[in-house]
């Protein structure tokens, strides 16, 4: 087993344990003494409560969940809750007689589109799971050679693009991988066709090999060439959503007053 593999498993087992039976969480910081007696006070009277119940339901052992109780109803992953239900909404809207998902993430977009459609998907990795309604090609969308010309009329690359060519999926290195992703894509999409499309926005730079962020301005030199825009909708840094804004020079020259934000597009085919 690899070192790294042995060190998480040591430290997944220690915080485990300790905040199961003592309260105390250390690698997430989520100890509370207020909650661990709030605990122990409420296991005592469930405890009280089983013995005068006639059913046979054993109590076994502890597993506190203490910060559930004053979180939100359901937790909203940064970015993908909104632009994964709102581009789901959208291709719904639209109804294409077939589309294909380049790169976006299977238990949130992909699984929406599926409930009510099938979708093809390509990525780089391998996917061994079978989904009901998803076709699944393995395959590295940088390489022309992969693709067929004006073969698609619908596409989605949700929160993707900006991998293209870091390395990060196993992809090879390619410091203009996204140009070259982004070029293909284009390509493969029949003119008239959807281009359904996101990318994080803000002060344009590379946490190598996380991401690329993207300024506006520079997007919009990618994107005219290819395509007319539809609609402009983004996720601020504070995860609250605004479909359909005005791209004005003000929303342009401040990247939607982002550091990590989301600019998410439908674009048509020119």
């Amino acid at each position: 087993m690899k070192l790294s593999l042995i060190k998480k498993k040591i430290r997944w087992t220690f915080d485990r344990y300790t905040y199961l039976y003592i309260g105390i969480h250390f690698f997430q910081g989520n100890f509370s003494v207020k909650n661990y007696w709030k605990l122990k006070k409420d296991r005592n009277v469930f405890l009280a409560q089983s013995k005068n119940s006639a059913i046979d339901f054993p109590i076994t052992k502890l597993r506190p969940c203490y910060a559930d109780s004053v979180d939100d109803a359901g937790s909203l992953s940064f970015h993908y809750f909104f632009q994964d239900l709102f581009v789901a909404q959208r291709i719904f809207f639209n109804n294409p007689l077939t589309h294909v998902d380049i790169g976006s993430r299977v238990d949130g977009f992909i699984a929406h589109i599926a409930s009510f459609r099938e979708i093809e998907v390509f990525d780089i990795r391998p996917l061994e799971i079978k989904i009901p309604n998803v076709v699944f090609k393995q395959l590295d969308i940088m390489d022309e050679n992969n693709i067929e010309k004006g073969s698609v009329s619908s596409i989605s690359c949700l929160h993707a693009l900006e991998h293209f060519g870091l390395g990060r999926y196993g992809d090879p290195i390619n410091f203009d991988g996204f140009l070259a992703g982004f070029s293909n894509i284009a390509n493969l999409l029949r003119k008239g066709g959807k281009f359904y499309f996101s990318v994080p926005i803000g002060p344009q730079r590379v946490e190598f090999h996380a991401h690329r962020v993207f300024s506006l301005s520079f997007l919009l030199k990618m994107i005219v060439p290819y395509y007319h825009i539809d609609m402009f909708s983004y996720i601020d840094d504070q995860n609250h959503f605004y479909p359909d804004v005005e791209l004005t020079e003000n929303i342009i020259e401040s990247n939607c007053i982002c550091n990590y934000g989301c600019g998410i597009f439908e674009l048509t085919r020119r």
